[in-house]
């Protein structure tokens, strides 16, 4: 039996009680990201305590949505093919609730997994393909994704803080407020004045390009 029953027989239903467990599905967001061993999950969900992600782990592998992966002497999580179905659900979750998102209350956080997410639910492959190839690092506090877009060929990966930005055409740093310019409700130019955005490196109108790259409605 599923650590909820619902009494209930049908498709909605089951999802709920194999993955809706609270926490399961960010667990499940972060590893659509890639594999992580269990102290880089515990740190990319800073508010979980430790016993719940324990058993949630435990439950999305009964499920068979994740699998324990040894390698070398660690061991590592990653989505089963059953539980990388859950990609097009998540995204689709995540640009319903981008809508809701309203302003960031101060003690909240992105973090790069939930960022990556981000990225992917917003990116506009038609928009990318007539832009000029173009590679972004954007610092999340003490972390940093380079982002590149090529085409209509999206790749984001976490690097060194700092090392991205000799590989990018521009680099900033940003916060969870990043959100106000991909929904549109903030021009780059003035999230730039206002601090929302710092640009570290490389000309400031190349945020508008990111912009026009990565957009969901607000």
């Amino acid at each position: 039996m599923a650590a909820r029953d619902y009494g209930q027989y049908d498709g909605i239903t089951r999802a709920l009680e194999l993955a809706g467990e609270r926490w399961a599905l960010l667990i499940v967001r972060d590893l659509l990201v890639g594999p992580r061993r269990y102290g880089e999950l515990a740190a990319g969900l800073p508010r979980i305590p430790s016993n719940i992600l324990a058993a949630r782990l435990k439950e999305l592998q009964e499920a068979g949505i994740i699998r324990r992966a040894p390698r070398s002497r660690i061991i590592l999580y990653e989505l089963t093919p059953y539980g990388r179905e859950l990609e097009p659900v998540v995204l689709a979750l995540g640009a319903w609730g981008f809508r809701a998102l309203g302003e960031p209350r101060e003690e909240q956080v992105i973090t790069p997994d939930a960022m990556t997410i981000t990225l992917r639910t917003a990116f506009r492959p038609s928009a990318a393909a007539e832009l000029p190839a173009t590679a972004y690092a954007a610092r999340l506090g003490p972390h940093e994704l380079l982002v590149r877009v090529d085409g209509s060929e999206l790749s984001v990966a976490r690097v060194d803080a700092g090392r991205g930005d000799r590989d990018a055409d521009l680099a900033f740093a940003t916060g969870p407020g990043i959100h106000r310019v991909i929904s549109g409700e903030l021009a780059p130019d003035r999230a730039i004045s206002t601090g929302v955005v710092e640009v570290l490196r490389g000309p400031e109108n190349l945020l508008e390009r990111f912009a026009n790259t990565f957009h969901l409605a607000a």
